[in-house]
């Protein structure tokens, strides 16, 4: 099997993007797992362009285990930077399992896109019980032995979990993250962010994504920080969110609709041989 594919970037967050509008590739769960793997093309997520008449057209998002994602913020800017070259227009609506996105090019480099509203209740996270989803008292351990305890949970489309800490580099993710990916808590998993308030409009932060492990970066994962950070009193509607890459500007508006802004990579077309 042979196919054109594209690949494209949101502060190394990488996707292979498969458009499906015109002639339809299907693949399965293995060959899914396949094509992320870095040993072959390798990315974070593979997506799905199809048609849709609601809008400009849908997506569905594949993390590299294979399993289906409701939402990817990054990969939602640039999908729609894609489209935006393709139609000439600089409004673009996306229709997701999470509902329609719309974005925003702002200039070629530069993608806005709203998430909506972030959903805080214990059934819309999911929890496996009732709780209090903004501190769920879950203990996590740092590199001294040092137990904290804490977890703000969110669900921007897929479901979060954040923990603020003093200092990020004092806390392994890489071991942290599979442990609270896991968590009985989770019944459909949940990806972690360990994050530090710098100042008002400043989070440092590192991700553990649910079925695709250490990201360079998240964009579900830095508006669920941000939403987060406003409702523990810890940050303003207007943040940034820093990962070791760059940054997401994220705006809460008056109606606390979640906003993100940042950068996306340049549109490389591969072909891909299975």
């Amino acid at each position: 099997m042979d196919f054109k594919a594209f690949k494209m970037d949101g502060l190394g967050n990488d996707f292979v993007i498969i458009d499906n509008r015109q002639e339809i590739t299907n693949l399965t769960k293995d060959q899914i797992v396949k094509i992320c793997d870095r040993n072959f093309i390798g990315c974070d997520q593979l997506i799905f362009i199809e048609s849709d008449n609601s809008a400009n057209a849908s997506l569905r998002f594949f993390n590299s285990d294979g399993g289906e994602s409701g939402a990817c913020g990054n990969g939602t800017r640039c999908v729609a930077a894609l489209i935006s070259k393709e139609k000439n227009n600089k409004s673009i609506i996306l229709n997701t399992l999470s509902g329609k996105l719309k974005s925003q090019i702002l200039d070629k480099k530069i993608v806005t896109t709203e998430i909506g509203k972030a959903r805080l209740k214990w059934d819309e996270i999911p929890l496996s019980k009732e709780m209090n989803t903004k501190n769920l008292n879950i203990k996590i351990i740092d590199t001294n032995n040092n137990e904290h305890l804490g977890g703000t949970a969110i669900n921007v489309g897929n479901p979060h979990i954040i923990f603020f800490v003093k200092r990020i580099e004092d806390f392994n993710i890489e071991k942290i993250g599979p442990e609270i990916e896991s968590h009985e808590l989770f019944p459909e998993k949940c990806n972690i962010t360990i994050a530090q308030i710098i100042d008002k409009n400043l989070i440092k932060v590192k991700v553990w994504e649910r079925g695709a492990g250490l990201t360079k970066a998240c964009g579900t994962a830095a508006c669920a920080t941000a939403y987060a950070g406003k409702l523990n009193n810890l940050t303003e509607n207007k943040t940034d969110i820093e990962f070791s890459t760059g940054k997401l500007s994220i705006l809460i508006d008056e109606n606390n609709s979640i906003h993100m802004k940042g950068p996306v990579s340049d549109i490389k077309e591969i072909k891909i041989k299975l």
